[in-house]
């Protein structure tokens, strides 16, 4: 059953999920950024790239050529990923198709409509048995 993880009061969703993205590729692991959102994907993408001037964080969008041999994609394609380990969720629903991963990071900024769609995730979640753990960011700020 697929372990989710609520990380909220994220200052910056896409900060967080690259941070998050950076510690399960190095734990060697697969990891899908899921959005649907084309201008939040570039951004996204943009940041993995000019965010850590000293490390490598490997990934391209979905669609890309290379999808199948990249550990970190960021899209919406959860097929071309080689092995579904982590789900980052920035969408405003549960992706369909979550249960396929071994986990699901999800990220809630500090916006109240944010954070209100989250409850009803978290609560759609809940009603279905899922374990569910919670991280405040604003504890570690």
């Amino acid at each position: 059953m697929t372990r989710i993880d609520f990380y909220f009061n994220a200052p910056s969703k896409i900060l967080v999920a690259r941070k998050l993205a950076t510690k399960a590729f190095s734990a060697g692991q697969n990891v899908l950024v899921f959005t649907r959102d084309d201008a939040l994907a570039r951004e996204l993408d943009t940041t993995f790239w000019t965010a850590q001037q000293l490390s490598f964080l490997p990934h391209v969008r979905c669609g890309h050529p290379l999808a199948r041999q990249t550990p970190i994609l960021i899209g919406g394609e959860p097929d071309e990923l080689a092995s579904a380990d982590i789900l980052i969720s920035l969408g405003d629903e549960p992706p369909e198709f979550f249960g396929r991963f071994q986990r699901l990071l999800e990220v809630v900024s500090t916006d109240d409509g944010d954070r209100e769609r989250a409850r009803n995730r978290y609560r759609f979640f809940k009603q279905r048995g899922y374990p569910l753990e919670t991280h405040d960011l604003a504890e570690h700020a």
